[in-house]
């Protein structure tokens, strides 16, 4: 239970880091290149993780990792970046947090697991949540931004749910496996990035630095710790720790950009954390059912145990009374019957 705590805390950490990037973006970055620094993002931190570690994929492994790749980094951040150009940001990241539903879902056909209503149940509310926190009253929907919303969180639902069917190779560390994945994604988006955004904008000392952040921590550290929790922890209980990230972006603007948080966005906070806190936990039918065979196991059937049935207690008591003799009362004389018998035994 501990080592699963350490683990979900450390994996959590990755949406709280990714939190940031909203914040970054806005006030160090060169403003019209979102998917440029998607690309710095991604592809030297996977550099620099084959460096480190000096381990190539092997076999079948080209094709997942480029197929993870293109997935959870490749195309999300594109359509994250498109959704977030086209929609406010509120509702941008509240179709982003619709990712916990399409694993829940992904994890019936992909892993064939069962339909859990309550990870469905949780997963709507956090939704909701991150709805009342992010949206404002005046926000404005566009057909192409809602489009590419819904699809950045269904390629990412997808692949975290294919990390997690595929598992890690044996003998390969997390480290190595996110810098497989930031760097065919990065590969990816070179591209990409060329075709729609052209040269590469001027850096200064602001912008080397938020690249720098969104390089080595928002790439390299968050991508390991992720990948590494998606391999050992339940898929649907990682994918509801994505809530996080509109939450410390929201947290931020507040802190560090003057934005304000009134009663409903502290209500939307409240929700949300439960569905996170909710998601971790086991479905209370399995609990139940637990709890019903323990009872089983202690008291089986045919043995019913009541109140009024003492065994312990009656038990040595008939012993006692057993090897005790019986005698007649005093004042009691024996039967003609009696006597009779007893005369022709002593005769």
């Amino acid at each position: 239970m501990t080592s699963d705590l350490q683990r979900t805390a450390l994996t959590a950490l990755a949406p709280s880091v990714w939190g940031t990037t909203y914040v970054v973006t806005t006030e160090l970055l060169p403003a019209g290149h979102p998917l440029f620094a998607g690309l710095l993002r991604a592809l030297p931190a996977g550099l620099i993780a084959l460096a480190i570690t000096r381990t190539l994929p092997r076999g079948a492994w080209w094709g997942k990792a480029a197929a993870l790749g293109v997935l959870n980094i490749g195309l999300f951040l594109p359509l994250l970046f498109v959704a977030a150009e086209r929609l406010p940001g509120g509702v941008a990241a509240t179709l982003a947090a619709a990712q916990p539903l399409v694993v829940a879902v992904l994890a019936v056909t992909v892993l064939r697991e069962r339909l859990s209503g309550w990870r469905l149940l949780w997963g709507v509310a956090g939704v909701v949540g991150v709805g009342l926190v992010v949206i404002g009253p005046n926000a404005s929907l566009d057909t192409v931004g809602i489009a590419a919303g819904l699809a950045g969180a269904a390629t990412m639902g997808l692949g975290v749910t294919l990390t997690k069917r595929w598992g890690r190779p044996a003998g390969v560390g997390p480290m190595a496996f996110a810098g497989w994945q930031l760097a065919a994604g990065g590969l990816f988006l070179v591209p990409v990035t060329l075709l729609a955004e052209g040269p590469p904008p001027a850096v200064d000392a602001p912008a080397a630095l938020g690249y720098l952040w969104l390089g080595l921590v928002g790439g390299l550290i968050t991508y390991t710790l992720w990948f590494r929790g998606v391999t050992a922890l339940p898929v649907t209980s990682v994918a509801v720790l994505g809530l996080l990230s509109p939450l410390v972006a929201a947290l931020l603007g507040a802190a560090l950009l003057g934005e304000t948080l009134g009663l409903v966005q502290l209500a939307g906070f409240g929700l949300s954390l439960a569905a996170i806190v909710a998601g971790q936990l086991p479905a209370p039918t399995r609990a139940r059912l637990a709890t019903v065979r323990r009872g089983r196991a202690e008291h089986p059937p045919g043995r019913p145990v009541t109140a009024s049935r003492r065994p312990t207690d009656r038990r040595p008591s008939c012993r006692r009374h057993a090897a005790e003799p019986t005698a007649p009362p005093p004042d009691a004389s024996p039967s003609p019957a009696r006597a009779g018998a007893d005369g022709r035994r002593q005769t």
